[in-house]
């Protein structure tokens, strides 16, 4: 248990099971959470990674997360998240400071930046699987 100031920007939190809250190592990329799905894979659909990032470009690949919905709350600037629906069609909104809205389960998903936007997430990691934009 973490008893002092992290910041959540390099070490994200795993919400687990029993309401517990666990400080994880420095965000490195995209292996890290490979790893951190070794770490909290016995969590299941109940595990949720908490991470805020900022972002200054489009996504460039797609993701879904089939366990369970991702809270998108923008914290600054604005960013549009693009959500392809069962349909074919693609659903598009923008948010900005203080907004969020719900990626749901099993929809892919995707975001334009048009400046900068930071963005806190919580996650539903169990299964996500990304594909190129």
């Amino acid at each position: 248990m973490t008893r002092s100031a992290r910041d959540i920007r390099q070490f994200p939190v795993h919400l687990g099971l029993g309401a517990t809250t666990v400080a994880q190592p420095e965000f490195t990329g995209g292996a890290w959470y490979e790893a951190y799905a070794e770490r909290h894979g016995a969590d299941g659909a109940e595990g949720r990674l908490v991470a805020m990032h900022t972002f200054t470009s489009d996504w460039t690949t797609w993701e879904i997360h089939p366990e369970g919905e991702e809270l998108v709350l923008c914290i600054a600037g604005q960013i549009t998240i693009l959500q392809e629906l069962a349909e074919g069609q693609v659903h598009s909104e923008t948010i900005g400071a203080g907004e969020y809205l719900v990626n749901p389960a099993g929809v892919w998903h995707t975001a334009d930046v048009a400046e900068r936007a930071t963005v806190l997430f919580v996650t539903p990691g169990l299964g996500t699987e990304n594909r190129e934009r």
